[in-house]
């Protein structure tokens, strides 16, 4: 009887992460799909992945009900409490995530021909940026890997750097064309959107590595400290 207890109780952890992974997936496609829509001027595009925010929306709810069913009927301690509690955070933060390529997806549609060649290249490596950075806090969550978890964190810094580099580029276009402004503040709503992603993204990684040392990770030179305290240990 207690074995069949603890296997059902792993069967719900596995189903959570299952249902947390889903949503990272489609959060994943919805951000390339955004992008895609802004660079190629697709519309029909942008409106389906605005349509798609409803589907990620019900698997956020799908995986807090299910994590308030394991904290009520299993009552986890320890590591187990932590990827239950930490679940309830992601699903919040992934939707978020979707909630942002929506937007982004939404603003696109807004463009008009005004917008530069390189205001889009910019958004295009910026939006390829942030995938992969999602994909690799993903995958940090899926092998429970504190060392994966915080290079994801330190990876925030490069978008960072392209989001200032975009910002300086569209604030120097306003300059030279006021005339533009609206043209120019959707573009720059766009790339704010993408920021504020790779901010989401560091969340996870900090979530992540939570579940798998009980650890938080507060202030950058506490993530420094770690890493190199990860790196002597080879």
């Amino acid at each position: 009887m207690q074995q069949h207890i603890v296997s059902a109780f792993t069967d719900e952890l596995d189903q959570l992460s299952a249902t947390l992974l889903r949503m990272g997936g489609m959060a994943e496609a919805m951000i390339r799909d955004a992008c895609k829509a802004v660079v190629k001027g697709d519309t029909e595009l942008a409106k389906t992945v605005i349509r798609r925010d409803a589907e990620l929306d019900k698997l956020e709810s799908e995986c807090e009900r299910g994590a308030v069913r394991v904290l009520a009927l299993r009552q986890p301690m320890a590591s187990d409490l932590r990827m239950v509690i930490g679940a309830i955070k992601l699903a919040g933060t992934i939707e978020r995530i979707g909630d942002l390529a929506k937007n982004v997806a939404r603003r696109s549609i807004k463009l008009d021909d005004s917008a530069t060649k390189a205001s889009m290249r910019g958004v295009k490596t910026m939006g390829k940026a942030v995938s992969r950075q999602l994909k690799s806090a993903l995958d940090a969550y899926g092998r429970r890997d504190a060392r994966a978890a915080l290079e994801v964190i330190r990876q925030d810094d490069d978008i960072d750097s392209h989001y200032n580099a975009l910002l300086r580029l569209m604030l120097s276009y306003v300059a030279e064309d006021p005339e533009q402004i609206d043209s120019r503040a959707n573009v720059l709503f766009i790339v704010k959107n993408l920021e504020r992603i790779g901010d989401h993204c560091a969340n996870i990684a900090k979530v992540v590595h939570y579940i798998a040392t009980g650890k938080q990770v507060l202030s950058e030179a506490e993530i420094a400290l770690l890493a190199s305290n990860a790196s002597s240990e080879d």
